[in-house]
This record gives structure tokens, sequence and C-alpha cells, in this order.
């Protein structure tokens, strides 16, 4: 026989033999070495350092996912409808509508002489954003409890992603806003749009919305998952606050005695100044101050709460 054929077919029987000797000389303490010097992790999963941290960072990386279900939130709303985005338009119309009726032609609410149609879509233009905002996430950990079960990411992805896909019922209401908003200046109402105002504080009353609304709905999602109670609470309560906001009345009109309490409102100085810039009047600096910090506070207590929470909700929920 060929010896060099002979030495072939024992290293194979010897390998049949022993299967686990190619294993050994990977595992070695030398080849573990190189191979811990050579890995390069494009993720590393730790665990949160400190209870305030918003770890932007990792939003920041899972951006794609953010995006994602924006654009599910966004379809789903409508899926299966006839008329579709369309009901953006119909909604705070029809509320804009119902509105002037009852509340300027029955109840004769003054308007501070603005034309009532057009007051009260300043009112329920930027009041609609927010509300959406807190009473959807403040479902954030009931409604994703199961893809919060399977798979690791950010949880904050989450309630960010609401913040973000409502800013497109947002911008479809405020055109239609701004529709009346040319119609009536056309018309020569009594209106005093100051633009300048308009372009710089749009985007600070778009932010102070998004996180007061963001702050807010995290911290009831938070405690909602041992206190199921705030679901029926979150429901209604949110309607209630309308009215204790300036949506439908001016807040010249409140008296005096009720007037801090409609002041420390955070959503308060946000509508005055949004008809202030839009339909004219003075700026209401302090509250707007007052509106600033008091959205810090929620925000703040809101991803304390959270980022506790998240941790063990899945125990709890």
């Amino acid at each position: 026989m060929n010896p060099i054929r002979n030495n072939l077919d024992f290293s194979q029987s010897k390998k049949a033999a022993d299967p686990t000797a190619d294993c050994k000389n990977v595992n070695s303490p030398a080849n573990l070495a190189s191979m811990k010097s050579d890995e390069k992790w494009s993720l590393v999963i730790e665990p949160r350092g400190k209870w305030w941290e918003l770890q932007l960072a990792d939003v920041w990386h899972h951006r794609d996912l953010l995006w994602m279900f924006v654009r599910r939130d966004f379809v789903s709303v409508y899926k299966q409808t006839i008329l579709g985005p369309i009901w953006f338009f119909i909604q705070p119309l029809l509320t804009t509508i119902m509105f002037t009726v009852i509340f300027s032609g029955v109840a004769k609410i003054p308007t501070d002489g603005l034309p009532p149609m057009l007051f009260y879509l300043a009112g329920t233009t930027p009041w609609n954003y927010f509300s959406t905002c807190l009473t959807k996430t403040s479902a954030t950990f009931i409604t994703n409890a199961n893809l919060f079960g399977k798979v690791y990411f950010p949880r904050l992805v989450t309630p960010v992603s609401i913040v973000v896909s409502n800013l497109i019922q947002f911008s479809i209401q405020f055109l239609l806003f701004f529709i009346f908003l040319a119609y009536y200046l056309i018309q020569g109402a009594n209106i005093h749009t100051n633009w300048l105002m308009v372009f710089l504080l749009t985007p600070l009353m778009l932010l102070l919305m998004a996180l007061l609304g963001l702050g807010t709905g995290i911290l009831v999602s938070s405690l909602t998952t041992k206190y199921r109670d705030l679901n029926f609470l979150i429901t209604f309560g949110v309607q209630l606050a309308m009215y204790g906001t300036p949506v439908i009345y001016p807040l010249s009109r409140v008296p005096e005695k009720y007037r801090l309490l409609i002041e420390l409102n955070p959503m308060s100085a946000i509508i005055e100044t949004f008809r202030a810039s839009y339909l004219g009047g003075a700026i209401p600096w302090e509250l707007l101050g007052v509106s600033t910090a008091v959205t810090l506070v929620f925000l703040f207590l809101g991803v304390a709460v959270f980022n506790k929470v998240e941790k063990t909700f899945m125990d709890t929920v």
C-alpha cells in the first residue's frame, strides 16, 4: 500500500474517533485571545447608568426603527377607511363649526373681536396635537408589551415615534387653519398677524407641545403599568382639561379668582401665544416662561419614572 495513503487514512480515522480535536484547538487560550482582539461589536447592551439619562445616542442609532414606527402609526390610523387622511380635515372642521354655533352663537362667549371660526381653529389646532400625543404615549407600555418582551431596542423610541407621527396630523390641520387665515386676511378682517413672531415662535411652540406631551405621556404610561385606573382617568381627563385651557374662550375673559389656576396650565400660554402670533395681540412672555419651566419639570419626572419602570414593567404589565 501507498504510505502517503495510509497516513491520510490514519489521520482521518483519528479525527473520526476524536471529533472534539478541532474544537479543543479553537478554544485554546491563544486562539480565544486572538479572536477577542479581532472582534468589533456593532451594539453593546449595558445596564442604564443614571435614571435621568435619555440615551438619545441609542435613539439616534435606531432611527430607522423610529421612522418605521412613524409610518406604522400614520398608516394604521385610517387603514381600510374610505376617506383616509381626509379625516384629518373633517374632524377639526366639524369641531370648529360646532364650537362656533354653540359657544359663539348660543352661549355668546366673546372672542376678543376675532372671527369665531378662526378663533376656535387657533385653539383646537395646537390642543389636538398635544392631547393626541398625551393620550397615545400614555399607553406605550400596555400597547407594546408583546413587542418589548421579544426584542431589545431603546424603549424611548416608541413614544418619540408617536410624537413625530402626530406632527403629520398637526401639519394637515395647520394647513386648514392657514387656509381660513388667508381667507379672512383677504376679506379684510380685524387680524394683525405678526409674521416675525410666527417664524420665531412657531418652532418653539411645537417643541414645547411635543416635550409636554412626551413627558406627561411617559409619566402616565409608567404609572399605568401598576395602576390601571389611570387608563380611565386619562380618557376623560384630557377632555376636561380642554375646558381648563383657553381653547373656547380668551384668557382675558377669565375672572380674576380663576386666572392663576388657568395660567399655571402650561398649554394656556402656548395657545395664547399661538393666537397672538397669528391673529394679533401681545405675546404673554411671562406665561410662556412659566409654561417652559412646567414642561421641563414634567419631562424630567417622566424620564426618571420611565427609566425606573422599564427595567421591571414586564413583571407587572
